[in-house]
């Protein structure tokens, strides 16, 4: 038998037990079933109980207990205002029965206590309280001694109210703001949806028309896709619309700029490594393609990769298994490869730069970006959205001029969409007024310097991208001469007006043309 003071010292180990317990809880009903269980083995109270309102219903049921079979805690349901459990929700006072077997109002709707032997058998319950309103009750029942009395009982009992009161405040405001997250977090979900329909790409002409066309035929397949075309025409908008409107949306899309990184670093990117594989190595790392389980891994800037490393790319794609630096686990993925690049692959695997079979492993769907120049209709709705995003990003509202946009037109865009999306930022930071004149350009559209920037061919490149040189049985070289011949004719054989149409400087024009032997005839 306890002393007061023991009971004080057990009552104060319980709260402190329940206040550890809920100060890191996570699970709500483990650590409500948890409180309980304290209650009985620290101070003997019997079948405790936690009664919670339904949010939907109304109704009482029980959410956590100690002492109760599920079958008795199934048949603990209670209306508002019935029993003693539903009248202290109701007036929201404590309540103690001094034996439940001379209380009408007790239902021992439970059964819990039926099988028991007779005797004084108390029932003890207080609400639980959020704010001004009750949420729940909270009861036990009790043997009790002659020096203990219900009040302290009471006293203690609405203590444990409180702390589980604040548990289910704290768990409240965390669900709602959870709920919160999973909503805005669907809703940029719906609004990249949004942005990416007709692939968030601007434009109507019939080069983009069979982009949309290669989009939607290549998204739902599993098929590897590789994306042509010069420097900034858009090639991970595509990458990116292909997984968006395919069937792994909902996984990840990871990217990795093959140019960006040295061979060894670029290795430990793509497939991971062991703690201790190479110097530096402190602790394991996952790879793209393990991040990139179950969604799309895009290798934008693909030619650049040494000669090393794609064989293990190739067994990859083949083999969809492959091994850490530095380990000997075999990993399983499913990646959906979408690769990418601004050289044509067929002169690499000439050159002996390219591997033929990842070429050919890579090539099952090739899709071709036209560079801007090509599709100048468009120009104008470019024009337009970038100047609408800028305004809205840096709270202007800068216009452009009819000859601006005149002017922007024709200009031969070696940056392609890239240059035009950065120099309307650009514009519309540095403008001064509302408004933007010819004088307003910068120099080097005005001019077209012997360097432009941004410039996406250089003295080894063609100035256009076009589909494998396989496919037509030409090599490179015969291409960019009859492309050179096109542009001169098209231009009145005009060198500088070629060499804008081109995307070219006067002096790489110039170069072209001696390299190719052309004879610009005399008018």
């Amino acid at each position: 038998m306890n002393s007061p003071s023991g009971t004080a010292h057990l009552e104060l180990q319980a709260l402190y037990q329940i206040s550890q317990l809920i100060g890191s809880a996570l699970d709500i009903r483990k650590t409500l079933a948890e409180t309980l269980r304290i209650l009985h083995e620290t101070l003997r109270m019997e079948r405790a109980t936690l009664v919670l309102e339904e949010s939907d219903s109304g109704r009482l049921t029980i959410v956590a207990s100690y002492g109760l079979s599920p079958e008795e805690i199934a048949r603990g349901v209670y209306r508002p205002g019935e029993g003693v459990i539903g009248r202290i929700f109701g007036s929201a006072y404590p309540f103690v029965v001094p034996d439940i077997n001379r209380e009408p109002l007790f239902l021992n709707r439970t059964g819990a206590r039926t099988h028991l032997a007779k005797k004084e058998i108390s029932f003890i319950g207080v609400p639980v309280m959020l704010g001004e309103n009750p949420v729940g009750v909270l009861s036990v029942d009790r043997l009790f001694a002659p020096e203990i009395s219900s009040e302290e009982d009471i006293r203690f009992l609405t203590v444990v109210a409180t702390l589980i009161s604040q548990f289910l405040n704290l768990q409240q405001t965390f669900s709602s703001r959870q709920q919160i997250l999973l909503e805005e977090n669907s809703q940029l979900r719906d609004e990249l949806r949004g942005r990416f329909n007709r692939h968030n790409i601007i434009g109507q002409c019939k080069r983009i028309q069979e982009v949309y066309h290669y989009i939607a035929k290549v998204a739902p397949s599993r098929a590897t896709a590789l994306l042509l075309g010069e420097s900034g025409t858009g090639k991970e908008l595509v990458a990116r619309a292909i997984h968006l409107a395919g069937p792994r949306r909902q996984q990840p899309f990871i990217k990795v700029n093959c140019a960006a990184l040295p061979e060894n670093l670029l290795e430990s990117e793509l497939l991971g490594h062991e703690k201790g594989a190479f110097t530096g190595a402190m602790s394991q790392k996952k790879g793209r393609f393990e991040l990139a389980d179950g969604g799309t891994l895009f290798l934008d800037e693909i030619g650049e990769m040494p000669l090393s490393l794609q064989a293990k790319l190739l067994r990859v794609l083949q083999e969809r298994m492959f091994e850490r630096l530095g380990g000997t686990r075999t990993i399983k993925v499913d990646v959906r490869i979408i690769a990418a690049t601004n050289r044509s692959l067929a002169q690499c695997v000439e050159e002996g730069t390219f591997r033929a079979d990842l070429y050919y492993r890579l090539n099952v769907v090739p899709v071709v970006l036209p560079p801007l120049r090509e599709r100048r209709e468009d120009i104008p709705l470019l024009l337009d959205h970038f100047l609408a995003t800028s305004n809205r990003d840096n709270q202007r509202r800068v216009k452009l001029s009819g000859a601006v946009i005149r002017y922007l037109a024709d200009y031969s865009w070696p940056g392609n969409v890239r240059e035009l999306q950065n120099l309307v930022e650009r514009l519309v930071v540095m403008a001064d007024g509302e408004q933007v004149g010819l004088d307003d350009l910068p120099a080097y559209l005005r001019t077209e310097p012997e360097s432009l920037p941004l410039v996406a061919t250089t003295e080894k490149e063609l100035p256009s991208p076009a589909a494998p040189p396989a496919s037509s049985g030409k090599s490179l070289l015969e291409m960019e001469r009859e492309e050179l011949l096109a542009a001169l004719q098209r231009c009145g054989w005009v060198q500088a007006r070629a060499a804008r149409a081109l995307g070219l400087t006067p002096r790489q024009m110039g170069y072209r043309i001696k390299k190719h032997g052309i004879e610009i005839p005399i008018l």
